[in-house]
């Protein structure tokens, strides 16, 4: 039984980049899809709707662009030692995301994650369709992983901690025992229970009464 569960967003928040638009700029589509992302993310979009959107997109595009963009992914200053400091504390931590498995995957195995999940781009005979596949992972959907990694773990509700930077992160935020704002857009601003301007992802380690 864990002590406690940290699960963060992905996009922006455990690394630097959005991977839509990473995508988008192989596509040709990046200027369409950036202010669909703006939109969405200040929570003045449907997400599933700003998403397949933005998906749409990137239709034709051979599956080798996942290595290529792969290849471009940063990971936030901090991400290790906060992941080793959860890990010594007896925490898990996982990450959620309305990103894409086929980038994802490779970071979460690379940082030694106990738990990821995110969307997954359709692929027929080796290009991008521009549709999606398997569920939707939209705000409803991160909030609901939440409580099943927590459940896994054999975490309580209030021991857990989200972190996030988006409108979307606002409904697995609000069931959190502590939710983190990470260099958050307006509506988690005024939502999240504690603000973290510097982009560096250990200081999560004092909030839980870690070393920082």
């Amino acid at each position: 039984m864990a002590r406690f569960l940290v699960v963060l967003d992905v996009d922006s928040t455990l690394i630097e980049n959005e991977v839509i638009e990473l995508l988008a700029a192989e596509a040709g589509s990046l200027p369409e899809v950036e202010r669909i992302t703006f939109r969405a993310m200040n929570g003045e979009l449907d997400f599933e709707e700003s998403l397949r959107a933005r998906v749409s997109t990137l239709k034709g595009l051979p599956e080798s662009v996942f290595a290529r963009v792969g290849a471009l992914v940063q990971v936030t200053a901090g991400v290790p030692d906060m992941i080793a400091g959860i890990r010594a504390a007896g925490g898990c931590v996982g990450v959620v995301s309305g990103g894409f498995h086929e980038v994802v995957d490779p970071v979460a195995a690379q940082l030694g994650l106990d738990y990821w999940r995110a969307n997954r781009l359709e692929v027929v005979d080796g290009r991008l369709t521009g549709g999606l596949t398997g569920p939707i992972i939209d705000a409803a959907a991160k909030a609901t992983t939440l409580t099943e990694w927590a459940a896994e773990c054999g975490v309580p509700l209030a021991r857990t901690v989200a972190v996030g930077d988006g409108a979307n992160d606002l409904p697995m935020m609000a069931i959190a025992g502590l939710a983190v704002g990470f260099d958050a857009k307006a509506p988690v601003r005024d939502l999240a229970g504690v603000l973290i301007d510097r982009r560096d992802l250990s200081q999560v380690l004092p909030l839980l009464g870690l070393r920082g």
